[in-house]
């Protein structure tokens, strides 16, 4: 096994900055603000972790799966995480009155994994991954890629974490609703436009 460290760099550099603006860092900030940070940390990151591990494995089998069956389960699950936080954000007197969160770390562990794993497949970050590995090398390569997904999905939490602490959690959820309804409507419009 060799790592290279310029291309650890070179995947970290891209990758971080393709998932900045990416709809699965919105999705981490959302879940952040309901569920248990840390948590929702190792879910996401067990998440990048197994798609860097599939695109460096077997990047050329990615293009087989149809890109619109893909997104039309990713549009359905934001458009269930808009639900699930629009219809608790609504009613009540106080900020904390009917609102439930995800509690429990299997819970939440696998309501991030689920949401990022499959949001992903296909992902620019994922392609991207793959050119790379077949490049710069497999294990430099999934590093510095693994590094830069987990480090978004950090940034993410920590932005959310600030945000609930600043902003009434309603406030927050509505937000976070219309932001995971919004990624619904642009995946469902990528269908058609793709």
């Amino acid at each position: 096994m060799h790592l290279d460290p310029l291309a650890i760099l070179t995947a970290f550099g891209l990758i971080f900055l393709a998932e900045l603006p990416d709809k699965t860092m919105f999705a981490s900030l959302a879940m952040g603000t309901r569920m248990r940070p840390l948590y929702v940390w190792f879910g996401t990151s067990s998440a990048f972790i197994v798609h860097v591990a599939i695109a460096v494995g077997a990047g050329s089998l990615i293009g087989l799966l149809p890109d619109w069956t893909v997104k039309l389960v990713s549009a359905s699950l934001f458009a269930f995480g808009a639900f699930m936080l629009l219809r608790n954000g609504g009613g009540g007197d106080g900020d904390e009155a009917g609102t439930r969160t995800v509690t429990g770390f299997w819970p939440v562990y696998s309501t991030a994994f689920m949401a990022v794993f499959i949001s992903e497949w296909g992902d620019l970050t994922q392609i991207t991954t793959a050119s790379l590995a077949a490049s710069n090398g497999t294990w430099s390569t999934a590093i510095g890629s693994a590094a830069a997904l987990m480090s978004v999905s950090a940034l993410a939490l920590l932005a959310g974490r600030f945000i609930a602490k600043r902003v009434p959690l309603r406030t927050v959820q509505r937000i976070g609703g219309l932001c995971m309804l919004g990624l619904a409507v642009w995946t469902l419009v990528e269908i058609f436009t793709g």
